[in-house]
């Protein structure tokens, strides 16, 4: 039988029902008999048959197949070659190499080479399953392949998006501040000015007044002090942890007198980060542990140990503790578990905690037992190869 005749005797099955192939073969006999055990097998195929690379490039172009079926050995090419077209062409095309002997070394170096499989001609038997087979790994491929486009696609989106608000956030708390510096002005002028020459009612009035204006510009303060976490950011360096420490301790002196509160720490490591950035993330965790107190005395340890990926450092206290279906909701943006009477604050720190230890590659939680303290920890990633990171400088 000619090349034509099998062509056109493996063309029988519609399209619609049929799965392409593209058989590149230079025996005609050969690719009829792979038929026919594909048709023993109730395989729905349509298949092409190409002997040359000329040929072969043209049926790319006129049909995209679903699985491509090459001899090894074909004359003046070899079916591997199809191979380096299908790269050349971007195409993700399943290749099983069928041959009529292929030595064991031989057959790891064509699936190394990007052969999906091989089948020997005196074992056809094997081939429709090797086809489903193949085209199986090609469908999760192509799923596996559109699950991961979506994925960044929406990391993008949602990295986009929190940039948008970042900026929203900042240009808001920052252009509102001059007309609410006015509003806090004026409404404590008029405070001055006129209590005790209304009624008692009036000066209550003019007194929520001028607290909601405080109050409203301190919040502004703090949105500011959380969105400008990450903008401009300098290039992490090689910071000592334990002058960073020291520094945190010196700004919370007049907190840990009042309270009498008892601060230890262990010798801290050197760890690339910005130091501005670890000494809010310590100055935070440190004067929460100093404001939630419990009836004793504040004590605070501050640790640090190593694994194989990071650095995790723990702030431990005897508080007040925090419920454990509360221990995520403390790190949300202006999220209290109290009321401004009992704790001053406006629950920016834990947020900006979050969000610095987020910006450093690392994670931030906590582990507690209301009324039982609390231990805060985070982690610091170690530094990739080449750089320098360990014991305190």
């Amino acid at each position: 039988m000619s090349a034509a005749g099998t062509k056109a005797a493996l063309q029988e099955l519609p399209p619609s029902q049929a799965k392409l192939l593209l058989v590149v073969e230079d025996s005609a006999a050969d690719a009829a008999l792979m038929l026919r055990e594909l048709r023993k097998d109730h395989c729905d195929v349509l298949a092409t048959v190409v002997q040359t690379a000329v040929e072969f490039e043209q049926q790319l172009k006129q049909r995209r197949p679903e699985v491509i079926l090459a001899d090894y050995n074909l004359g003046g090419w070899s079916g591997m070659e199809t191979l380096e077209i299908l790269r050349r062409e971007g195409l993700d095309i399943p290749v099983i190499i069928v041959t009529g002997a292929l030595g064991d070394v031989l057959a790891v170096e064509c699936i190394k080479q990007g052969a999906t499989d091989y089948v020997l001609k005196d074992g056809l038997a094997r081939l429709p399953e090797v086809i489903r087979r193949a085209l199986r790994e090609k469908t999760e491929r192509t799923l596996r392949h559109h699950m991961e486009e979506d994925l960044a696609r929406k990391v993008d989106e949602l990295a986009r998006s929190n940039a948008e608000l970042e900026q929203f956030a900042y240009v808001a708390s920052h252009d509102l501040q001059e007309p609410l510096r006015m509003v806090t002005a004026y409404t404590q002028l008029l405070g001055q000015r006129y209590r005790g020459k209304l009624d008692e009612t009036a000066d209550q009035f003019m007194a929520y007044a001028i607290e909601g204006a405080q109050r409203m510009q301190v919040l502004i303060l703090d949105l500011l002090a959380f969105s400008r976490v990450g903008r401009q950011e300098m290039a992490p360096t090689t910071v000592d942890s334990n002058a960073v420490m020291k520094e945190a301790l010196h700004i919370l002196n007049a907190a840990i007198q009042e309270s009498g509160a008892v601060v230890t720490y262990g010798e801290l490591p050197a760890v690339l980060a910005n130091s501005t950035q670890l000494l809010q993330v310590f100055q935070n965790l440190i004067g929460n542990a100093i404001k939630f107190r419990g009836k004793q005395p504040p004590c605070i340890s501050v640790q640090a140990e190593k694994n194989d990926r990071h650095w995790r450092f723990s702030v431990s206290d005897n508080g007040i503790g925090i419920a454990p279906e509360q221990t995520e909701n403390i790190f949300v943006v202006f999220h209290r578990l109290h009321t401004r009477k009992e704790y001053p604050g406006n629950g920016i720190g834990l947020a900006i905690c979050r969000k610095i230890i987020a910006r450093n590659g690392g994670k931030i939680w906590a582990e507690s037992k209301d009324g039982a303290g609390t231990t805060f920890h985070f982690t610091i990633p170690l530094p990739a190869t080449g750089e320098t990171q360990g014991p305190p400088l």
